[in-house]
């Protein structure tokens, strides 16, 4: 069976832990040639690491400008191109209204939206005619969550983007979608509960019980609906919002 990715070029922002991670192993496994972000170096040296071959860690915040124009130029001198972007970096905080504060606000909606923006803006000169974008959204835009108003906010925002971009960029065969992640066992959400482990599995526990399916999702479960998308197995999935939720956000 041949590789879905064979010969393609690839960026994964967000790449070093969680969703990110496994989707950038997943593509250099399918015959992709990977680029990898993180803001973090430790964490960014370990995935490269992990992963192995064809693929390149690039340290980068998407939420700074200068950082993804040093990401762009080093893949347009090294390959020339992008045949898959999947812009996923992004995270966010729990505040209560009453207690939000220009900080939190700031912070998540760069992370989230000013940076999913230009990540992909930036990409364009470098995007194959055809190329597949992936954006990450998440079920917290469809649904109320107490504490998490902001971060489900800028979450809505990125789907809605993403039904005017397919607009602006058809005359390319473009395709962008979006992936929802439901409640996801990954650092980034285990960190919300703060150090304490026992908290922490409290958390996964009470997540589970807003699952049919009975559970969190692991990070490879959603990699493989990436995969998917950014592969020609979707050649005709455009403008699309697919939820890989164990079904939380149809409930």
């Amino acid at each position: 069976m041949s590789k879905r990715l064979k010969d393609k070029i690839a960026v994964v922002t967000g790449g070093s832990t969680g969703i990110g991670f496994a989707t950038a192993k997943l593509f250099a496994a399918e015959g992709a040639y990977v680029y990898i972000t993180g803001r973090r170096k430790t964490e960014l040296d370990a995935a490269v690491a992990a992963i192995g071959d064809n693929v390149t860690g690039i340290q980068s915040d998407s939420a700074k400008i200068e950082d993804l124009d040093r990401l762009y130029q080093t893949v347009r001198t090294e390959k020339g191109r992008i045949d898959v972007l999947f812009s996923n970096a992004g995270g966010g905080s729990m505040l209560p209204l009453g207690a939000i504060t220009e900080e939190q606000y700031e912070d998540t909606f760069s992370r989230n939206v000013k940076g999913l923006i230009f990540t992909v803006q930036k990409a364009l000169p470098l995007l194959s005619n055809g190329a597949s974008v992936i954006v990450t959204s998440s079920t917290t835009s469809k649904k109320g969550t107490a504490n998490f108003s902001v971060y489900s906010a800028s979450k809505a925002a990125v789907r809605n983007l993403v039904r005017s971009w397919v607009l602006d960029v058809k005359d390319r065969g473009i395709r962008i979608n979006a992936i929802s992640p439901g409640p996801t066992e990954t650092p980034g959400l285990v960190d919300l509960a703060g150090p304490d482990k026992a908290q922490q599995q409290g958390l996964l526990g009470f997540l589970a019980d807003t699952v049919p399916l009975g559970r969190v999702g692991q990070p490879d479960e959603i990699a493989k609906a990436v995969l998917f998308l950014a592969s020609d197995d979707a050649s005709f999935v455009n403008g699309a919002e697919l939820f890989v939720d164990g079904g939380a956000a149809q409930i």
